[in-house]
């Protein structure tokens, strides 16, 4: 049994073999204090997130793209893993998906949490280069690609050619940041605080970075700063794109950086072939316009961009070889 694993910060998302995506949750579990039990894991631990009481946590066991909690990770990826298989004994191969940033303790942590889980062997795979599989890009040619992989913790950059990585980089710059954004605009714009869970739906619902004017509105309730008591503002798109210009500028500059070190051979290709934008947060209202202006170059979103990493480290397993021959990056623990 193959199983491929994109272990993100937000969502986890499994394919198996033969079934394409059988699980996508959030990267969440609930643990007991007092009993020291896992009470729930994925959606029904993220529907407690700031609704506990103080004894029941709701802990998010990966941080930025990486492990931040050993433990509550190995039991979830366990949990995750048992779910899909139905607690058969498979040992299983598995690839899992991580950001190009990533140290070699942390790709211990990684390989350690699939090995408690029961897999026989384990593969990493980077993220940009998985993404670009699963966005259907050819990338054993010798033709420059190259992707933006906006996910929930880390965007990672790549650009590819013939089987290998020309240049990376990633950084720690996503869609939990834009949420910290909007909350922090709201507190200082409006007084009103409100948890992340809102800021997301106001960014999903009424973003625009390319050209906002203030037409698409959203209603935010929270508590009055000042008051102390509950509170409903409407906010508009223009509110958005100045709580979170700076952060997505930070994943411009970013990229191009990569542009700047890729050779102009590649350059000349990325414009003729576009850059691929892979995540969540290719969904943004404007991002491909905004990006395309900054860049210079025709940015367009992926099919299925929340998906890309995932179908893409289940479609890995038929270029192993190839890919262990080719890719210093992609490490296998025998």
């Amino acid at each position: 049994m193959d199983i491929g694993i994109d272990l993100g910060t937000v969502n986890i998302i499994i394919t198996m073999s033969g079934r394409g995506i059988v699980l996508n949750e959030p990267s969440c579990i609930a643990y007991n204090k007092k009993t020291a039990e896992v009470i729930a894991v994925g959606r029904e631990a993220y529907r407690m997130e700031g609704k506990t009481p103080d004894y029941i946590t709701v802990i998010r066991p990966l941080e930025d793209g990486v492990i931040s909690d050993h433990n509550m990770t190995q039991t979830m990826i366990q949990y995750f893993i048992e779910r899909v298989t139905g607690k058969q004994l498979l040992m299983p191969d598995i690839i899992m998906c991580i950001p190009s940033s990533i140290t070699d303790v942390e790709n211990r942590a990684v390989i350690e949490a699939a090995k408690t889980a029961g897999a026989k062997k384990v593969w990493l795979l980077e993220e940009p280069l998985a993404a670009l599989i699963g966005a259907g890009a050819d990338i054993s040619r010798p033709n420059g690609n190259m992707v933006i992989d906006f996910g929930g913790g880390t965007t990672d950059i790549a650009v590819v050619s013939m089987n290998g990585i020309v240049v990376r980089q990633s950084v720690r710059v996503a869609g939990n940041k834009l949420d910290k954004a909007i909350v922090k605009f709201l507190s200082s714009r409006y007084k009103l605080l409100v948890g992340e869970k809102t800021a997301e739906a106001a960014k999903i619902a009424i973003t625009n970075i390319f050209q906002p004017d203030g037409s698409k509105r959203f209603a935010v309730k929270g508590r009055h700063i000042v008051r102390g008591l509950p509170e409903k503002v409407e906010i508009s798109d223009f509110d958005i794109y100045e709580a979170i210009i700076d952060t997505v500028s930070e994943i411009v500059f970013c990229a191009k950086s990569v542009l700047e070190q890729t050779p102009p051979e590649l350059v000349a290709d990325i414009f003729e072939n576009g850059i691929y934008l892979t995540g969540g947060g290719a969904l943004l209202g404007g991002l491909p316009e905004y990006l395309t202006t900054e860049l210079h170059a025709p940015c367009v979103v992926a099919k299925d961009p929340l998906d890309c990493v995932a179908n893409g480290a289940m479609a890995a397993f038929s270029k192993i070889e190839s890919l262990l021959d080719g890719f210093e990056y992609i490490s296998m623990l025998k």
